[in-house]
C-alpha cells in the first residue's frame, strides 16, 4: 500500500502520519488494501484553480478526486486508485460550523474522496447509488471515529 501525503498549505496543522493511517483504514474497509493513492491537502486558492481547470466550476470546494480507474487508461496499473485533492481552508470553516475537531471534517473528506477513486458516485449516478456511498460513508466513519477520533 503505497499512499503519498503532501500538505501545500499552512493554515491547518496536519498530522501527516495519522492521515495516512486513517487513509490506510479506510482502503483496507473497502477492500483495497493494495490500493495506492496520492493525497494533497492545499488552500481554498489551489483548490479553486483545480476546480475551475478540470471540473469548470470556478470556486473553491471541499474535496476533488482524481480517479486513475476511470476513462482512457483504466486497468494500466490497478493498484494506483488516483489523487485526493482537500481544502484545508473549507474543511477548516465547516468543522467549525460544525463544531466538530477539524481533524474530524479532513478524515471525512478523506473518506469522501477515497469512495469517489473507488467508483462510488453521489453526483452523476442514480439516486440508489448516492443511497449506497452515503450508507457506505456512514458505515467506516463509524469506525474513523472510534478509532481516530475518540476522546
Amino acid at each position: 500500500m503505497k499512499i503519498h501525503i503532501e500538505n501545500r498549505q499552512k493554515s491547518q496543522k496536519v498530522k501527516t502520519p495519522t492521515l495516512r493511517k486513517v487513509a490506510q483504514r479506510i482502503l483496507s474497509a473497502l477492500g483495497c488494501p493494495d490500493g495506492e493513492l496520492s493525497v494533497v491537502i492545499v488552500d481554498d486558492g489551489e483548490i479553486r484553480t483545480l476546480n475551475r481547470d478540470y471540473l469548470q466550476r470556478d470556486r473553491s470546494t471541499n474535496v476533488i478526486s482524481f480517479p486513475m480507474q476511470e476513462g482512457e487508461g483504466t486497468g494500466i496499473q490497478p493498484a494506483v486508485l488516483g489523487d485526493v485533492v482537500i481544502s484545508a481552508d473549507t474543511a477548516a470553516r465547516d468543522a467549525q460550523e460544525a463544531g466538530l475537531p477539524f481533524e474530524s471534517e479532513l478524515y471525512f473528506l478523506l473518506l469522501h474522496g477515497i469512495l469517489h477513486l473507488c467508483g462510488y458516485d453521489h453526483e452523476r449516478g442514480t439516486e440508489a447509488e448516492a443511497l449506497h456511498m452515503e450508507a457506505k460513508e456512514r458505515e467506516i466513519f463509524a469506525v474513523l471515529q472510534r478509532e481516530f477520533l475518540a476522546t
